[in-house]
């Protein structure tokens, strides 16, 4: 039997939704992993920053566009004590600057992904995947990188049936 990490960036404070600024306390890939959560048995790692950025969005992006252009790895709060039992990795995170945050990077440069799928789940308002899923087979080393699923952060709440059939296409459930 496989088992499944579910690992995941996510950023709450003030974000972009459709053409609006909007304060949110929890983050829109942190909904989607809620959702995940609910469907099947998975554990769950949240992708932490020891230094976040602003809860300011127009900062937040500005830091993040920075930190991508540098290719500045930053220090994460932790890391999970054993990714040998995992076969399945959901990834999960925002589109920032057509790929995924540099902390994803730093969480997947830290471990060899030899015999592990993962499964990218990218947020975003309308950029999609972008280059997340060419950065992440880069950075996932041995890594088997299957089709990702993109949603769209103000439709987060609603994408229950979405996600549920993107899980049976990859088969996790």
């Amino acid at each position: 039997m496989t088992k499944t990490l579910v690992a995941f960036f996510s950023r709450a404070d003030e974000n972009y939704f459709g053409g609006a600024m909007r304060y949110v306390k929890v983050g829109n890939t942190e909904i989607v992993v809620g959702i995940i959560n609910y469907l099947i048995e998975a554990d769950t790692f949240k992708i932490e920053m020891k230094e976040p950025y602003s809860p300011v969005y127009m900062t937040c992006i500005e830091e993040a566009k920075k930190d991508l252009r540098q290719g500045y790895r930053p220090e994460l709060v932790q890391l999970p004590n054993n990714m040998d039992q995992y076969d399945t990795i959901i990834l999960g995170y925002p589109n920032y600057w057509g790929t995924m945050p540099m902390a994803v990077v730093t969480f997947l440069e830290q471990f060899d992904f030899t015999n592990k799928t993962i499964l990218p789940l990218c947020t975003n308002e309308g950029s999609g995947m972008g280059l997340s899923e060419r950065d992440i087979k880069k950075y996932a080393k041995g890594a088997t990188v299957k089709d990702g699923l993109s949603i769209l952060g103000s439709r987060v709440s609603q994408s229950e049936n979405q996600v549920q059939e993107w899980l049976n296409n990859q088969g996790v459930m």
